[in-house]
């Protein structure tokens, strides 16, 4: 085992996938088995190991031989890294083709493991645990657009419905076809009339799935000039998404803003993915469509976890580790979540399942930029925040940690990152102040270390007004500083609030 660092979680065993795709194959090498996997190392070639197969049946020669050499380096790299497991998935094309079995075995000789060659049925069950696993909780259809082939599956919480697989995938569209578009059309329109199971996701969203599908999703966020890099939950609306869909399906991309970003490889599948979300759209008539950067590689993993893991929040346990990682005491963590949750009720704020979520993670995070520079560290934090790879997360959730960490370093009524805080809702940016100035309130009597904020109660005076209680054994904790920040307190939440200590003075704030 190579010696971990003290930045990785020491309890973590790496592992490694390679997901053999019709389009592309990729390696991924995971920081260990766990509800919200980190990667340690992701490389992909675009080998094309299905393009041709519609006339000749076989997978391409010139992809196989490049695909063989890339398994080597694969290998090599999965032992560097030292992962003690790995998994191979192949897909459409290595399942359907004449030469596939030889490819496998040959593939196996290379990679020295066994080569798991999944069946449509599989390949949409784990997309589909690909977006459960994503999503807290996922309601719609999901949609794996591959190289080959489209898998549709209705999903609803931890219940995963009707499948399907078609025939649809960009390379295979292509082939079928014959590079026309309104060919192209014409045959996933045919297709997808196969698929009952879209009139079941009317007014529900649509999960898109697939390089192809996240690459178009990019173009989106350029053309809208959208504030946050961030694919996974990324939300189109349905208008928008037609307008945009449109102008990719007529083969225009390359007057798309950001179109240099996507590679040239992938550009010429853009207009039939586009065309295949456009037929859906039809079809479905979803609510809006919603982007998910986890599927079968993802939902195999989360296959492996026990129904217990399983069950875990995604956002939670990442907020959880970070904290692990990166804060000055993960026990402070844990009771400024139990603490900020008794205020909440005390101020009687009441939270939906997700704001106490979202209250909950931020309290995780609230500690992990203290090593930048005082000056910095509400914009580091921010930034880390809101580019994590959280799931389970929407981007309004996202730009609320983000900003409770930025009022929390540098004030509940700073200004900056516009951009941020035009992502979240007023109910949420109200709710970041609010939270923000409790923290920097218990921050200043806590020196950021367990033990004082359980001994902290709050007290109904009468006539409106609420009082901070010390416990007298930490009465010098009492003064000034911890004073004015609960007159910010106060300012956010229109309160007479009061500091004061058990059977001792106590000073106004408001």
């Amino acid at each position: 085992m190579i010696s971990a660092s003290q930045g990785r979680l020491q309890d973590r065993r790496p592992l490694s996938i390679i997901d053999i795709g019709s389009n592309s194959i990729r390696l991924v090498i995971y920081e260990g088995l766990a509800r919200s996997p980190t990667l340690l190392f992701n490389e992909k070639m675009l080998a094309g190991l299905g393009r041709g197969i519609v006339s000749t049946g076989k997978l391409d020669p010139e992809a196989v031989t490049r695909s063989m050499e890339e398994f080597r380096r694969f290998r090599a790299l999965s032992d560097q890294a030292g992962a003690e497991r790995m998994y191979v998935l192949a897909t459409a094309a290595a399942r359907e083709a004449v030469n596939g079995p030889d490819f496998i075995h040959r593939a196996g000789d290379v990679l020295r493991t066994e080569i798991q060659v999944l069946s449509g049925r599989e390949e949409a069950h784990y997309s589909a645990l690909g977006v459960i696993s994503g999503f807290h909780p996922a309601n719609g259809i999901a949609g794996d657009l591959g190289g080959g082939s489209l898998e549709l599956i209705d999903i609803d919480g931890e219940t995963i419905g009707d499948g399907i697989t078609l025939p649809l995938g960009g390379l295979r569209l292509q082939d079928m076809a014959k590079n026309s578009l309104a060919q192209a059309a014409r045959i996933t329109r045919e297709q997808l009339a196969r698929a009952k199971l879209l009139k079941g996701g009317q007014g529900r969203a649509f999960y898109t799935v697939g390089g192809t599908w996240r690459n178009l999703a990019r173009l989106h966020m350029e053309m809208t000039n959208y504030p946050l890099g961030v694919m996974h939950h990324y939300e189109i609306g349905i208008e928008s998404a037609a307008n945009f869909l449109r102008q990719v399906a007529k083969a225009e991309i390359d007057k798309i803003k950001g179109i240099e970003g996507i590679s040239k490889n992938r550009r010429s599948l853009l207009p039939y993915g586009a065309i295949v979300l456009q037929e859906i759209m039809a079809a479905m008539q979803p609510s809006k469509i919603i982007v998910s950067a986890l599927g079968v590689r993802e939902g195999f993993l989360y296959s492996l976890l026990d129904k217990a893991e399983q069950k875990a929040d995604p956002l939670i346990s990442a907020a959880e580790e970070l904290a692990r990682l990166r804060s000055r005491s993960v026990d402070h963590a844990h009771e400024l979540v139990e603490w900020t949750g008794k205020a909440f009720a005390a101020f009687g704020i009441d939270e939906t399942r997700d704001e106490a979520r979202y209250r909950h993670a931020a309290c995780l995070l609230a500690d992990i930029g203290w090593r930048a520079h005082p000056e910095y560290r509400g914009k580091q934090s921010l930034n880390i925040i809101a580019h994590a790879s959280f799931i389970g997360v929407d981007h309004p959730g996202r730009a609320f940690l983000a900003l409770v960490s930025l009022f929390r370093h540098e004030g509940v009524f700073n200004e900056a990152a516009p951009e941020i805080r035009g992502l979240a809702t007023p109910r949420y940016l109200e709710r970041a102040r609010v939270l923000a100035a409790l923290l920097r309130v218990v921050y200043l009597l806590s020196a950021a270390m367990p033990g004082v904020m359980p001994r902290l109660k709050w007290e109904n005076r009468g006539n409106g007004v609420l009082a901070l209680v010390l416990p007298a054994a930490l009465a010098d904790l009492y003064g000034e500083r911890p004073a004015g920040r609960l007159a910010q307190l106060a300012r956010v939440t229109n309160r007479r609030l009061v500091l004061a200590v058990e059977g001792g003075p106590s000073m106004s704030v408001k």
